[in-house]
Formats: structure tokens, C-alpha cells, sequence
């Protein structure tokens, strides 16, 4: 009995299990069949519609802008060297890295000993061969009067010989009287060119000492141009800049002492590429005078100058690429040579050309423009000039609609979407509604923070003074700029 109902039990329990199952596998099976049914009764997807800017494509007159990178020269540079060697005796106080000096002003002086002792040695041969042309032109004078002496002797000794020879054809006197007065003449005649002979030589003496005295003078002009080189001064107002030597020491021939700059003959020297070389050319092939914008940021103070294009390089260096520009700087305040400047170029201007965001093209150069029931049409236009952010683009006919500011992947044509027109207050060019330049960000400073940037600025020595006097006229007023404030203290270190 006891073995009966134990069966009789696990008979019950797996028929309790076997219907668990099945109720189980009934439930999934309705499950599925409803979902299924569900799936079949929905209705069709709606459209999705994205959300896009846009911006107006405004066809107007725009000057291109693009930027190079450059360093300020002087137009004038000197370097000072020493013509002579020797110690230096003498040095002029302003006569230190950046001192200022004027035209003619004696910098250094070099030992002039040995230049003084040869200007003198030179001068007495000068008075040497002076005295040496005053003897041969007392010498001349007299060979003048002994040939005088002599043709006067000659021709009495001729009259004396005629005057024997008329005696002997009258029978008055003898061949032996004759033959004597004719030796006579002769002798005389001889005398004659003995004379002349030393005349000519007392000539040649003259013309020789002359020489001398001329090639005498001419080391004097060496010795002077010597003792000249003895001192360095300046050939032009300036600043002087690599001093290199100090009283009492040694220099060599030729070895360069400083360097003299012209700080108010600054230009600036700056490459650009060769397709933007190209666009700075007129119909002729030759460099138009650009305008150029001219900027250094020097502590929170951007030092900014107008320029214009004067001239280009020669020729290409080799490893080099593009076209190294020249510009004169119209404002020198500020500057000095070898700053690193940023310089903005004006190129010709472009007639009906728009301007837009760079994220509203694609590498195809394409737009999105905004077509009917707002759905997104891809229109190729010709791509002119990239600036910073934005491009200048020419698209004939589609001037007065609208395009995507900024493509996405899920932006394509045919794709509909809800326009979103966001910064209509102020236009492409930066303007609000009334066209005038947004104003710099202002903040009022308390006195403690005031107070700890005027010291900063008033310590700083490698400041400018006209950045500094620019600096703290600012800083002075209620107000401050936002970016001279954050720039500043970013120096401090706060």
C-alpha cells in the first residue's frame, strides 16, 4: 500500500508539470500571434523632418582678405667695424646695447699711436722733398745763368775768331792766330752744351723732386685716412644693437663692434604663397601697392600699423617656395626689427560674390540650398576665396535664397527640413542691424585688482613705453576691455 501511494503521488505531480508546460507553451505561442497581429494593424512611418540653420545668399562687393606671417626689418642697417686693429682707448657712453646716437657722433676710439708716429714720419718726408725741390730749382736758376755765362763766351770767342780770320785776308795776321781764335770758338761751343746738358739735368731734378713730393703727399693722405680709422662714429641717427667690445679691449681688422639700425626706417618682410602672389598682380604682370594691416600682440596690446606693398623679392632661394613681399610700415611706435607680426593683405576687390560660413560647403565644393517645402537641393558654385571661417563664393541664380550654414552627415539633398534663421541681428560682415561693429566686452574692476595690474604693467621693463602709456590709459578708465584684463592677468599668472 505504502509503495501504491507513492506512485500514485509522482503519477499526480508529473501530470501537474505536464499541464504547467503546456498552459506555458500556449501562452507564448498567443503572445507571439498577437504581436504579430499588432505589427500588421500600424500605420506608416511619418517623414522625418531635421532641423537645419540657414542663411540668406547675399550677393554683394567684397574685398579679400588674407593672412601672412612676417618680421620688421629696418630699410637702413649698418655694421659698425673696426677699419684697424688695435686696443680701444675710448668708448662713448652711448655706446651700449640700444643706446641712441646721431649722425657724426664719435662712438670708440682706437689706439692712434701707431697712425700718429706715421703721419708724422710722413710729414717729414714732405718736408724733406720740399726742401729737396727748393735745392733743385736753385739749381736750375744757376745752370740757366752759367749757360747764359757760357753762350755770351761763345759768341765772344766767334767774334774773336772772325776777327782774325778778316785780319789774315789783309795780311795783317797769322794762320797760327787764326788757328787759335777757332779753338777758342770751339771750346766755347763745347762749354755751351756742357751747360745745357746740366740745365737739362737740373730740369730733370726739379720734375723728380715734384714727384716725390707728390707720392709724399699721397701717404700723407694714407696716414690722415689711418688715423681717421682710428675712430668709429655714426653715419646716421640710429640704435645701436650687438655691442660687442668695451674700453680697453683688443679689436682686430674688419671685425664687427656693433650693429647701428635706423628705427624709423622699418618695413616689414613677409612670404606668401604663389597663388596668392598671382592674385596681388594687375593686368600687366606687375605688383600692385596692396594695403596691408600690420598687428603685434604685445601683453593684452595689439600694436597695429597700416602699410602698403612697396616691392618683392628678387629671386627664389633655393629650398624656398613662393614670393617674399615688402611693405612699409606707415606707424613705427611700438615696433622694433625682428618682431614676429601678422600681416592681413587687401587683395583686388570681388564684384557679386556672397559670403558664408566654410561648414556650408562640402569637398565638391557644393551648397544645400533651401528648395520648395523646405526640402534641400545640392547646387555646385565657385569656390574664390577661403578666409578663417567663411568663404567667398560666386553661385549666379541662386543669389536671394537660402542655404544650410552648417552640413551634417544627415543633411543631403531631397532631405526635408525645418529652417532655422539664427543671428539675424547681425549680418555676415560682424554688424548689428544698425551696420555698426559689435563693442568690445567691457567689466568693471574693483580697486584691488585694478591696483595689482598697474603694478604689473608698470614693472614690466621689456614693454614698449607706448604700450605701457597705452596699457595704463586703459586700465584708468571705469571700464576695461574684457581681453586686455584676461591677457594681463594671464601673464601674472592669476
Amino acid at each position: 500500500m505504502r509503495f501504491l501511494g507513492r506512485s500514485l503521488t509522482g503519477v499526480f505531480l508529473l501530470a501537474v508539470t505536464l499541464g504547467l508546460l503546456a498552459w506555458g507553451g500556449n501562452t507564448v505561442v498567443s503572445a507571439f500571434q498577437s504581436r504579430n497581429a499588432q505589427s500588421e494593424a500600424q500605420r506608416p512611418a511619418r517623414e522625418r523632418v531635421f532641423s537645419a540653420n540657414v542663411v540668406d545668399l547675399v550677393a554683394a562687393d567684397h574685398t579679400p582678405v588674407f593672412t601672412a606671417y612676417g618680421e620688421v626689418r629696418s630699410r637702413r642697417t649698418l655694421d659698425l667695424r673696426a677699419s684697424s686693429a688695435g686696443r680701444v682707448v675710448f668708448v662713448d657712453p652711448a655706446f651700449e646695447e640700444g643706446g641712441r646716437v646721431t649722425a657724426g657722433q664719435l662712438l670708440l676710439r682706437i689706439d692712434p699711436a701707431d697712425a700718429e708716429d706715421e703721419l708724422r714720419r710722413v710729414e717729414a718726408d714732405i718736408s724733406e722733398a720740399e726742401a729737396e725741390i727748393r735745392a733743385a730749382e736753385l739749381a736750375l736758376t744757376l745752370a740757366k745763368d752759367d749757360l747764359n755765362a757760357a753762350i755770351d763766351q761763345a759768341d765772344l770767342r766767334e767774334v774773336a775768331y772772325k776777327r782774325q780770320t778778316d785780319l789774315k785776308e789783309r795780311g795783317v795776321g797769322t794762320d797760327a792766330a787764326v788757328e787759335t781764335a777757332a779753338l777758342a770758338a770751339a771750346s766755347a761751343r763745347q762749354a755751351v752744351v756742357s751747360r745745357r746738358q746740366a740745365l737739362a739735368q737740373a730740369e730733370v731734378r726739379v720734375e723728380t723732386a715734384n714727384a716725390a713730393l707728390a707720392r709724399h703727399a699721397i701717404t700723407l693722405t694714407e696716414a690722415e685716412r689711418r688715423l681717421e680709422e682710428t675712430e668709429i662714429r655714426a653715419g646716421f641717427d640710429g640704435t645701436l644693437s650687438g655691442v660687442s667690445v668695451v674700453e680697453g679691449g683688443i679689436v682686430t681688422a674688419n671685425e664687427q663692434v656693433a650693429q647701428l639700425i635706423d628705427p624709423k626706417s622699418l618695413e616689414v618682410a613677409f612670404r606668401v604663397s604663389t597663388s596668392e602672389y598671382a592674385r596681388l598682380l594687375d593686368g600687366e604682370g606687375n605688383l600692385v601697392g596692396a594695403p596691408v594691416f600690420v598687428g603685434l600682440d604685445v601683453l593684452g596690446l595689439d600694436l597695429q600699423t597700416e602699410g602698403k606693398i612697396t616691392r618683392e623679392s628678387g629671386a627664389v632661394q633655393t629650398g624656398q617656395s613662393g614670393r617674399v613681399l615688402y611693405a612699409e610700415m606707415a606707424d613705427h611706435s611700438g615696433f622694433r626689427p625682428g618682431d614676429f607680426v601678422e600681416v592681413k593683405i587687401d587683395e583686388p576687390e570681388l564684384k557679386n560674390v556672397a559670403r558664408v560660413p566654410s561648414l556650408a560647403l562640402n569637398a565638391s565644393g557644393e551648397v544645400l540650398v533651401l528648395g520648395p517645402e523646405d526640402r534641400l537641393q545640392s547646387v555646385s558654385v565657385e569656390v574664390l576665396r577661403r578666409q578663417d571661417d567663411e568663404v567667398l563664393i560666386r553661385a549666379d541664380g541662386h543669389y536671394g535664397e537660402q542655404i544650410v550654414a552648417e552640413r551634417s552627415p544627415l543633411l543631403g539633398a531631397g532631405i526635408k527640413v525645418r529652417p532655422l534663421v539664427a543671428g539675424q541681428e547681425q549680418s555676415a560682415e560682424g554688424t548689428n542691424a544698425e551696420g555698426a561693429p559689435p563693442a568690445a566686452e567691457m567689466v568693471t574692476l574693483t580697486d584691488e585688482r585694478r591696483a595689482a595690474l598697474v603694478a604689473f604693467v608698470e614693472s614690466n621693463q621689456r614693454m614698449p613705453q607706448e604700450a605701457r602709456e597705452r596699457i595704463l590709459g586703459q586700465l584708468a578708465q571705469p571700464e576695461v576691455p574684457v581681453n586686455v584684463v584676461d591677457r594681463l592677468e594671464q601673464r601674472m599668472g592669476g
